[in-house]
């Protein structure tokens, strides 16, 4: 929206001749002009007589005069009052008194009359501005005020950077003359009922557990009546399913309180007499853990809310929340979007400083990641921890990057909690009409330090020498009420302030409340179906094989595409070359063994999700799931079509994110327990870059929430000559997390092991996450091919034993090893015809299989035994084992085993960059290896 600053100065001939060109062709100017002379009804003057009304095509047929209207104001001043409007609608939101605290900084809005051309004199005069704002023809003193309770009362709306027209529309219409519109009594005991609760919550708390700490949400309970709306508004547009992600703060009273968690299950985890049951996991504190419940609402719809769990770390449940959101929409409602809101709920500080924020933003729009928008409410405490905003942020907004995606936001006071419903109103009627997100920034203030033990005072003197003096939301809404409100509205305030303290003693004196009910969806049904795993589990796989049927189907299904489309001629070749290769060998080479794996999942009708930078094609050009057309780009889905199949197959390349979209996926497996979910990294290098989802997500959900989730990570890892950052997917750091049968970590070296080991994810009677070191340079290796044999019958093999041998009393020496360099172990056997070296491979280092190696080290019990590997001594698995192999063998009575490590030195870099070096040391490893 432009402010025609440039036009004021200009010579009147030019406003002259652009009205004349609207005339002949309205869009041929510019879109904001259109509008401007759409909304006059401009006078012709003619010897200072002025005719207002005239139609546009009598214009033409005269000459045009300077343009004036009944007042005599010139065409200058009528457009210096469209200015004014759009400076209001542009920048009132750096003028609006939003803070209830305190005094906002000067922003140079430049929203003063003179700044328009305007005096004082001006004041009483009529202007045709006033049309477009809804007021006719009305006085400048009139617009302005009109607009100052607009765009800068206790509300400032920010969208001067959307370029959708419809939206900027919309939100004009919603600001200038729904906005002012009174709520009904009825919408105002609601309220009032709203912020009750949530002040009496945290008066409960302070009265009965003082000093322990809650992270209160004194300051903004006016979050309560604004939750309370979205879901209520949400729900009137067919909205089923709400999922919340929030930090700690606030935490307890939204659960009491919009979702109906009562506050005897709330406080016996506070005095410690909730059952404690460690058999589920070792739990985590009371302000992390998740709810699920269903909310009738005031129009008597019933709406699923769900409260995802979430560890300290700051925005960390972002992904989560919107990835469960599109699971729970693609499995529920067909992959109708707008079915689940995802409201995340953000601090003031950690939506300005955490970079995942952005990265989930960034989401918004892309085809695999759209959730039909996402409402963003930001708890702007003002403070983060002991930081002020001005040493937290550059931007004047902590929602400032909300402009990337276009999204309005919405300020607001959040003493004012009329307006903050109507904010909240508003974003869920701009989600439903857009499918976009939205940002809510309800500015308030926290009552006490970073917790309830803390002193703000420490840092924050004259701030909390304010906070301390002034009334809870609560208190300033009822005076508002009693001082302000109709003759019903002050009898509603004073009978609420009754019950208000009337509510606050039951509680006090534990008079019993009735939990909200919940009734199981059938994805909730399929994870009540699952148990925990346990030990016995990992002494075998189950059974993964299909039969040669299926097989067949799958195959000939993905090795052909549709009449009329045309293949680029290298990939029709690659896909031509594994034809050939089952053909001549019946033998399947590692990408289409993995391809098998999902159609097989398709065909047992579950579904399977793939997305990862170039996940499509394969950083390797190995997968090639998704082809394209060599003359239109169109894409083919080469398990779109296997015969039979229930499942879908969706894959998706994502962006250039690690721990937003990782995030994504996890919370996508916790939505459907019947979805094989894998996310790939470019390179297994880069996957730290998502460590706060492996840490405390991945690696502990099940332990800390009781969370199971079957997310696959594929992690490229192997030691090629590619450098420190191309080399290692940090496989040390995985199994230095690995207890309590948390994950499954695997070095897959066969197609066939792999094809088992995708099927073994959805077909245990548990979800485990499993850590795939992936291959890239053997993905066309031979001795990764499989027999059709592997496919059609078998299972997971954890560990693989050596045939070259043959005479296992005749081995000397045992090298067990872990992927990659089991091909160049073996090339070396062969080649030198070491029928006296076996060669063990370890396909599963967690849950090590310890009855399987005890078995091998009692066959091979003339043999000196070695763990060879190509990391770094302080990289890999040589820590791991040397930390839990004999401890575990102990634990199960078997004999321990004795063995020596080869491996590069210890080092702080995983790899050399230089490639001369690279494979000086290989050859080392395998020199040393065969000459010890």
């Amino acid at each position: 929206m432009k402010d025609f600053s440039y036009i004021t100065s200009s010579d009147p001939a030019y406003i002259e001749n652009l009205y004349n060109e609207f005339i002949k062709d309205p869009e041929s100017v510019d879109p904001d002009f259109k509008k401007f002379f759409e909304g006059f009804d401009f006078a012709v003057a003619n010897n200072k007589t002025g005719t207002n009304g005239t139609a546009a095509h009598e214009v033409q047929d005269q000459q045009v005069q300077p343009y004036t209207t009944t007042d005599g104001v010139n065409w200058k001043k009528e457009l210096g009052a469209y200015r004014l409007i759009l400076g209001y609608r542009n920048k009132g939101h750096l003028i609006a008194n939003t803070n209830p605290i305190r005094k906002r900084k000067d922003r140079g809005a430049n929203l003063n009359l003179g700044f328009f051309g305007f005096s004082e004199e001006d004041m009483d005069k009529h202007f045709f501005a006033g049309n477009l704002i809804g007021l006719g023809t009305t006085s400048l003193r009139k617009i302005l005020e009109h607009l100052q309770a607009c765009y800068a009362g206790h509300v400032g709306i920010e969208f001067k950077y959307i370029s959708d027209q419809k939206k900027v529309d919309w939100l004009t219409t919603e600001m200038e003359r729904n906005f002012i519109q009174p709520l009904s009594l009825k919408q105002k005991e609601r309220i009032l009922e709203k912020i009750n609760q949530g002040v009496m919550f945290e008066k409960f708390l302070h009265t009965k557990y003082i000093g322990q700490k809650r992270f209160s949400l004194e300051g903004g309970e006016t979050t309560i009546p604004a939750m309370d709306a979205i879901i209520n508004k949400a729900a009137e547009f067919d909205v089923h399913e709400v999922v919340i992600g929030m930090a700690h703060r606030g935490r307890l009273n939204i659960l009491a309180n919009i979702m109906g968690k009562t506050y005897q299950q709330i406080f016996s985890e506070f005095e410690g007499t909730g059952k404690v049951d460690q058999t589920m996991g070792s739990g985590d504190v009371k302000y992390h853990l998740g709810f699920g419940s269903e909310v009738k609402t005031p129009g008597n719809k019933v709406m699923y809310v769900k409260l995802m769990p979430n560890p300290s770390h700051l925005e960390a449940v972002d992904p989560v929340v919107v990835g469960f959101a599109r699971g729970r929409a693609n499995i529920l409602y067909d992959a109708d979007y707008e079915k689940v809101l995802p409201i995340l709920i953000h601090g003031d500080a950690s939506i300005a400083g955490q970079g995942i924020v952005y990265e989930v933003l960034q989401m918004c729009k892309l085809e695999g990641y759209y959730t039909g928008g996402t409402i963003h409410f930001v708890i702007n405490n003002q403070i983060g921890f002991t930081t002020d905003f001005d040493d937290a942020r550059s931007s004047d907004y902590c929602t400032s990057l909300a402009a990337m995606v276009q999204a309005p936001v919405l300020h607001v006071n959040g003493d004012d909690p009329e307006a903050v419903v109507k904010c909240a109103e508003i974003a869920a009627r701009y989600r439903k009409e857009f499918q976009s997100d939205v940002f809510i920034d309800m500015v308030c203030y926290r009552k006490h330090g970073h917790n309830e033990g803390d002193d703000p005072k420490f840092t924050q003197p004259t701030l909390y020498a304010l906070i301390d003096k002034h009334p809870n939301p609560r208190e300033v809404y009822v005076k508002y009420l009693l001082e302000h409100g109709e003759p019903e509205a002050q009898e509603l305030a004073k009978g609420m302030e009754k019950k208000f303290w009337d509510d606050l003693q039951d509680r006090l004196d534990e008079v019993k409340q009735n939990p909200l009910p919940y009734t199981y969806q059938q994805p909730d049904k399929w994870w009540k179906q699952l148990r925990k795993a346990t030990d016995e589990d990992f002494e075998q796989s189950p059974v993964t094989a299909i039969s040669k049927e299926s097989f067949k189907v799958i195959f000939d299904a993905m090795m052909k595409w549709p009449d009329g489309f045309t293949p680029l001629r290298k990939v029709e070749k690659i896909i031509n070359e594994k034809v050939k290769l089952f053909g001549n060998e019946k033998k399947l080479d590692w990408a289409t063994g993995e391809l098998l794996a999902y159609g097989s999942i398709l065909l047992d009708g579950k579904d399977v999700r793939m997305s990862g930078q170039d996940i499509c094609r394969g950083t390797f050009s190995h997968r090639h799931a998704v082809l394209q057309d060599e003359n239109t780009d169109e894409p083919y889905n080469r398990l779109s079509t296997i015969p039979g199949a229930k499942g879908k197959y969706r894959i998706f390349n994502s962006f250039l994110s690690e721990y937003g979209v990782l995030g994504f996926e996890y919370g996508f497996g916790l939505a459907n327990p019947n979805a094989l979910v894998v996310w790939e990294a470019q390179f297994g290098d880069f996957c730290n870059v998502a460590q706060p989802m492996i840490d405390q997500f991945i690696s502990s959900g099940e332990e800390k929430w009781n969370r199971m989730n079957g997310i696959t990570m594929l992690l490229p890892h192997g030691y090629e000559g590619q450098g420190p950052e191309h080399s290692s997917g940090r496989m040390e750091r995985f199994l230095q997390m690995c207890a309590e049968l948390n994950m499954v970590v695997t070095n897959i070296s066969t197609a066939a092991n792999f094809f088992h080991a995708l099927r073994r994810q959805v077909t245990w009677p548990f979800r485990k996450p499993l850590i795939n070191f992936a291959p890239k340079a053997n993905l066309r290796h031979p001795g990764s091919h499989s027999h059709v044999d592997e496919f059609t019958s078998g299972r997971f093999k954890e560990v693989i034993d050596d045939t070259f041998p043959g005479d296992a009393t005749a081995v000397k020496k045992v090298i067990f090893c872990s992927g990659k360099i089991y091909f160049d172990l073996a090339a070396r056997q062969q080649k030198d015809n070491r029928k006296d070296v076996a060669l063990i491979r370890i396909e599963q280092l967690y849950p090590l299989p310890y009855g399987q190696l005890s078995a091998l080290y009692s066959k091979y019990n003339k043999g000196i035994w070695y763990w060879v590997q190509e990391e770094p001594l302080n990289m890999g698995a040589a820590s791991f084992l040397q930390m839990n192999l004999n401890t575990g063998l102990r634990q199960l009575g078997l004999p321990e085993m004795n063995y020596g490590v080869i491996s590069r030195e210890s080092s702080a870099s995983p790899a050399s960059g230089y490639t001369k070096i690279h494979a000086q040391e290989q050859v080392e490893i395998i020199e040393t290896a065969f000459s010890i």
